[in-house]
């Protein structure tokens, strides 16, 4: 799941953006109103993250733009404002929920999975690929029963691969969704990660070319 947070306070932005990360989401920072459209015309995000007093473009005016064009990925705002009417204007904006400065950072991160399970209603619980099971939720994978001990990154791509089935999935593609955008790594830790996720999958009994290399393609998973 990729995030995009919009914090002009930059302490903040770096605490929010880690505690998001140890909850294995993709996070990507911007400090102002236009510079996060820029980047949501690059990216699909599964969440907005934003706050309501920004530079540039402002919280209220960036999700007014956002809903106006066809966006419509969930909005949590942010901000110390915390009358009714700042609430009402915020929603009347857009935005799918507001919390106020200070929160918890329980419950934001617990806003943050009910937003995202909204759009995932009509998706299966648990990913299945043949014997390969993976539960987004829990973490938790396994091949004809037998539990895998993955990394973040390697749930990760697994997870997209899965999600996409035949499809041809490029390394380009792996790191777009899986990296943040402020440093991501060369294509040669994408093929690291997938050579140790393969060994895993093996050790676990599924056949080393359950994940199939595309030459000058990418990868996908093998005909079940």
């Amino acid at each position: 799941m990729r995030i995009l947070l919009v914090e002009d306070d930059h302490h903040l932005a770096v605490s929010l953006s880690e505690a998001l990360e140890a909850q294995r989401y993709t996070v990507d920072v911007t400090h102002d109103g236009e510079m996060a459209w820029q980047q949501m015309t690059m990216l699909p995000y599964d969440l907005m993250l934003m706050d309501v007093t920004l530079p540039q473009l402002d919280g209220l005016a960036l999700c007014q733009r956002m809903r106006s064009l066809g966006v419509y990925s969930p909005v949590l705002m942010l901000t110390a404002r915390d009358t009714s009417s700042d609430k009402i204007a915020g929603l009347d904006a857009g935005a799918d929920a507001y919390m106020v400065k200070p929160f918890d950072l329980a419950e934001l991160i617990a806003q943050i999975r009910a937003l995202l399970r909204r759009g995932q209603t009509a998706m299966p619980t648990t990913l299945s690929w043949g014997a390969l099971q993976l539960n987004p939720t829990t973490y938790d994978v396994s091949y004809q029963e037998i539990p895998m001990r993955l990394t973040p990154k390697e749930f990760a791509i697994l997870e997209l691969l899965m999600r996409n089935g035949r499809r041809v999935v490029s390394r380009h593609f792996i790191l777009e969704s899986i990296w943040r955008l402020e440093d991501p790594p060369g294509e040669e830790t994408v093929k690291a990660h997938l050579k140790a996720l393969r060994q895993k999958l093996r050790q676990s009994g599924a056949p080393w070319h359950l994940i199939e290399t595309v030459h000058g393609l990418g990868y996908r998973l093998m005909n079940q």
